[in-house]
């Protein structure tokens, strides 16, 4: 598989956002008001840059709005994410976040031109098994279907629905300005919803600002900036796929810095989820019977 400039990008993206569950985990800050941080420390240092530069080009009405809308789908993405953390497991809740690239690939059908190919059910198939092996197959006997279980749900719908319309944007308006308006609408967005809820927002250690700062250039403007270039060039399918690789990387992350556990099974899972994700990447049409054959 040739390394192109979109897939240096997406890997490079893919390395950034695996930081952030490490960085959540410290428990600096709350998790709401950490994800409004992200994205407003973000833009802050995004538009002086795209002002001085003259970078930014405002778009067309029809796709200013729908880049305002990418950062409510956005926002919505993370503080529903959230309040399904709170109220489950991070574990839990990232898992069923992480089925978006099953409603990426409906969405694709029914809304894009671009229909998925049946490398993409495959890969999808395989992925997803080796998630489940990854997390534990006795892990699915305990979820709860309740409100934290919706929530994460709902969380992955967001996310795959983010990708599909900013797809969409990005073939008319260019990264750094669909970053822009998307991190600005992100930000008033939270800003209101966590100032409805009550959420501090000073009071944290410099380590938490630290944190908060550290969220916002990896984990928002360099891993975005990447993951909207590839998703620019290549299919949503990929991408939305390609971003379950985060899981395997924060697990190894967790495991040096946090001191977290890594058994067999786990790496087990890992490869298999990567070969999901690498037949994805067949430029033919695959059968399952050439896929394994020997030739």
């Amino acid at each position: 598989m040739k390394i192109t400039k979109p897939r240096l990008a997406l890997i490079t993206g893919i390395l950034c956002i695996s930081i952030f569950p490490i960085l959540v985990k410290l428990k600096l800050t709350p998790g709401l008001i950490s994800a409004f941080y992200r994205m407003f420390f973000a833009v802050t240092l995004l538009l002086p840059y795209v002002i001085i530069t003259r970078n930014f080009k405002l778009p067309k009405p029809k796709f200013l709005l729908l880049a305002t809308l990418c950062g409510v789908l956005f926002s919505s993405d993370v503080a529903v994410w959230n309040i399904a953390i709170q109220e489950s497991s991070a574990t839990q809740a990232s898992l069923l976040t992480n089925l978006s690239p099953v409603w990426v690939g409906v969405g694709s059908f029914f809304f894009l031109k671009i229909k998925p190919a049946v490398n993409f059910w495959i890969g999808t198939l395989v992925s997803l098994f080796g998630m489940i092996t990854l997390v534990g197959f006795s892990f699915f006997m305990e979820l709860n279907f309740d409100k934290a279980f919706l929530f994460a749900v709902l969380s992955g719908i967001l996310y795959s629905i983010y990708l599909l319309v900013s797809k969409n944007v990005l073939s008319e308006v260019d990264v750094l300005s669909f970053m822009t308006i998307s991190l600005l609408a992100s930000s008033i967005y939270l800003g209101v919803l966590c100032y409805s809820l009550g959420e501090p927002f000073n009071g944290f250690t410099n380590t938490g600002w630290f944190v908060l700062v550290l969220q916002a250039v990896i984990c928002q403007l360099c891993a975005w900036l990447s993951i909207s270039y590839a998703t620019q060039h290549m299919r949503a399918t990929r991408v939305s796929l390609s971003l379950l690789s985060q899981a395997i990387i924060t697990s190894i992350l967790a495991w040096l810095f946090l001191n977290e556990q890594i058994t067999l099974q786990m790496v087990l899972g890992g490869i298999i989820l990567l070969f999901g994700i690498r037949i994805t990447f067949y430029d033919k049409t695959i059968s399952l019977r050439r896929l394994f054959s020997k030739d």
